[in-house]
């Protein structure tokens, strides 16, 4: 039986988190060397982009956590324990962390990221106007920017489509102007709300 079987069967086909049964994956729970039952969580669309820092945090939806931390899988323990840490400030995360057993073994695999010295902020790609950034989105410059090497000069209104996020550094994207790739600052553009 493969491993998503396994892992969906063991699930009932729900997410491991909040028992969602949208948009469900297996989510290989890092760090780890080789995916196996226990290193691996299914989770649905919304629980893996705030686990992945790639939305932001909604403590609403984590309330979900107060059943789920009690699951024997130590991958959802893993999980419930670092999105606890993400939302200590909240009395209800607070009180569930205090509560929330792992064993020596796992605690050092939660402790493993370094997420639980950070707060639940997320940091991601916005447009000048605050919208956010996806890979694959168009926008508009909002200056005219010259490039650096380059005679090219990238004129306010140009637009740039099918942008590219850099992934360690929210402030910059890659797009195209005039057949050339270049990194272009987020506060110089805006992203365009409908496909044309």
């Amino acid at each position: 039986m493969k491993l998503e079987d396994v892992i969906r069967s063991r699930s009932g086909n729900c997410c491991e988190l909040c028992k969602s049964q949208q948009d469900l994956s297996v989510y290989e729970v890092p760090p780890q060397d080789q995916a196996n039952a226990d290193n691996c969580a299914l989770l649905c669309g919304n629980c893996l982009a705030q686990v992945e820092k790639k939305a932001e945090l909604d403590q609403q939806h984590w309330h979900c956590l107060t059943e789920s931390m009690w699951s024997e899988v130590p991958a959802v323990q893993v999980l419930a324990w670092r999105m606890l840490n993400r939302l200590r400030n909240e009395s209800w995360a607070a009180d569930n962390l205090d509560m929330l057993y792992l064993t020596d073994e796992n605690l050092a695999w939660a402790k493993a990221t370094g997420d639980h010295e950070n707060d639940g902020s997320v940091d991601l790609h916005r447009d000048c106007n605050g919208a956010i950034l996806q890979n694959g989105d168009t926008v508009v410059l909002t200056k005219s920017l010259d490039v650096k090497g380059s005679t090219l000069n990238a004129r306010l209104g140009t637009v740039v489509k099918n942008i590219r996020l850099v992934a360690d550094n929210t402030e910059q994207i890659e797009g195209k102007i005039e057949g050339q790739t270049i990194v272009i600052l987020t506060k110089y553009l805006r992203k365009q709300n409908e496909k044309q």
